[in-house]
């Protein structure tokens, strides 16, 4: 088996301090799931991990940037912005891809609600509580925005460590 080579990873420092080490970890796992990707074609992000899941690399992608835009722009800096893939009746709509939607226009997105997540989360303390609230209505600080960003990520990197190992045999932390 080959390994996804992790040498654009940045290591989060084991000295830092709470609010860089919750950034670190969070950038860690953004860049985990990039490199889970890196060098497929559009075939293979498509590519389901096994009968009868539906769950693609592009599909993670998608729904990653669906749920920065949630945490960050709509619960934390209350705004009004609308789930880009997913709807309200049908949450899971990201990971469900079709041929028309493709890396470059979902990676795009994605980072786009990366750079939006971050300028949301360095305009707050950790101990802010969003100004938006999640559909259960309750409200969150940022520190537990950060504690949950990186748990979903850790969580879906997971998943996407086992999508490529399907798709070329390329495993890696």
């Amino acid at each position: 088996m080959t390994s996804v080579d992790d040498s654009a990873r940045t290591e989060p420092s084991t000295l830092a301090g709470e609010r860089e080490m919750l950034e670190g970890w969070l950038d860690y796992h953004r860049q985990t799931l990039a490199l889970k990707c890196l060098g497929l074609d559009e075939t293979q992000l498509r590519t389901a991990s096994a009968p009868p899941s539906n769950l693609t690399l592009l599909g993670l992608v998608r729904h990653m940037a669906d749920v920065e835009r949630g945490w960050f722009r709509r619960v934390m800096a209350g705004e009004r912005a609308e789930r880009i893939y997913g709807t309200v009746e049908d949450r899971d709509r990201a990971f469900r891809v079709t041929d028309a939607d493709t890396w470059e226009e979902t990676h795009a997105t994605w980072q786009r609600e990366i750079e939006g997540a971050r300028a949301v989360a360095a305009a707050h303390g950790l101990d802010d509580v969003g100004a938006g609230k999640h559909p259960s209505g309750e409200v969150f600080n940022l520190r537990w925005i950060y504690v949950h960003m990186i748990e979903e990520y850790a969580r879906h990197n997971g998943h996407a460590d086992l999508l490529r190992e399907r798709i070329d045999g390329a495993t890696g932390d």
